[in-house]
Parts: structure tokens; sequence; C-alpha cells
């Protein structure tokens, strides 16, 4: 079985050579379905929950029966605050005690992890760099060098380490997101057409994931 391949540049956009990534990372075939699990699991536990509709128990006053119960011709009602009348309580509105979180194990997440990164370099939107440095935090610095190699729309830079000088002279790029090697998410993958990354992230990303799955078993 082949391994895969990726190009190596340089920060001048000329492919050095070809480096081998290993197999169990960035050479899984990928479900669509387990892959779409996580990216929602993910999405809905970062929602917060802030929006609060009173019911009809919290709406102010609406004590006093409207009106006799028979006799008038009208349909009986018991409060101005029932849900079925303007400014009363609302039924089955969004509460803050609401709970919108997901329950994703890790092995799951892991292998959608290493699925779209599979597809970033099936799909040629996986870019190697020898090294990615900086001399001073330049934004025009950061953004010469992007155009110099072959990114499409939007990059999410995956550093081997934290990076103040890179991520400062990125966060100002529209399109460009910098993160860890160590703290990839899937959702981010996604969101960006281009995954950019040193070999040294390659490195980091082996050791941080072959660690975890030896803990677990």
């Amino acid at each position: 079985m082949t391994m895969p391949i990726a190009k190596v540049y340089n920060l001048e956009g000329q492919a050095l050579r070809s480096k081998e990534l290993p197999d169990r990372i960035f050479g899984v075939p990928v479900k669509p379905e387990l892959v779409e699990q996580v990216i929602v699991a993910q999405r809905a536990n970062a929602r917060v929950a802030v929006a609060h509709t009173k019911t009809r128990a919290e709406v102010r006053g609406g004590g006093k029966k409207p009106w006799r119960q028979k006799g008038t011709g009208r349909a009986r009602h018991g409060s101005i605050r029932s849900p079925i009348w303007k400014g009363g309580g609302v039924a089955f509105g969004p509460r803050p005690d609401r709970n919108p979180t997901m329950k994703v194990n890790q092995k799951t997440k892991q292998k959608a992890l290493f699925m779209v990164l599979s597809d970033k370099l099936t799909s040629n939107h996986l870019v190697l760099v020898e090294a990615l440095d900086l001399p001073a935090t330049k934004t025009k610095a950061m953004a010469t060098v992007l155009k110099k190699l072959p990114i499409e729309k939007s990059a999410l830079i995956v550093l081997p380490e934290k990076n103040e000088r890179l991520m400062k002279s990125s966060r100002n790029i529209p399109g460009v997101s910098t993160i860890r090697a160590d703290s990839l998410n899937v959702l981010d993958i996604v969101k960006h057409r281009t995954v950019l990354m040193p070999e040294q992230a390659v490195d980091v990303i082996v050791k941080t994931y072959t660690a975890l799955n030896r803990t677990k078993e």
C-alpha cells in the first residue's frame, strides 16, 4: 500500500521535494455521515443558551379572571396572560436552562479529524512548507508569503507551537486563521479551503494523536 505523499514548498512557493505522511492519519477513507455527526455536535456544543421567553407564570399581571365564566357569549378565559393572548406568556419558547450539547466519543472525533485531513491531502488542499516564520510581526509580510503558495480562497495555518508573531500577522487577513497542531478540530478544517502547515506541525500531530491512542489502550 502506498503512503500518502505531499509536496513540500519553501516560502517562495517553490516545490522542494515530496514527503511521505503517516497512512493512519492522512490516508483514512472519508465517511461523510461520520464527519457530519462530529460537525453538528461541535456546533451544538459551542452554542450558548441566552434566549429567554417568559411563561404565563412569569408574565406580569393576569391575576384576575377577565370576565365571568358563563353568560357573556364569549369564550371562557381564566387569565389574560394565557399563551393565546397578545402579551401573554410563551408556551414553548426558548429557555436559558435548556442544554443543546451533544456527546460524541473521543474515538469518533479523532477518526473524523483524520478523515478531513486525508480529504484535504487527496484534494490537493494540504500545503506543507519546509518552515514557517517571519522576521517581524507584519500582516503584509504574511500576506506576501500566502500569495506565493498554492492556497485557494481561505487557509487554516496549523502551527507546531504557539507563535504570537505568526498569529498576529495572520489575524487581519480575510479568510485566514491559525490553530495549534495539538488543538485541531474538524469544523475549523472544513471551514477553510486550504490547510497550511510546516513539516514540524506534522510531527506534532503524529505525536499528539498517537499518544492519545496509547493512553486509551
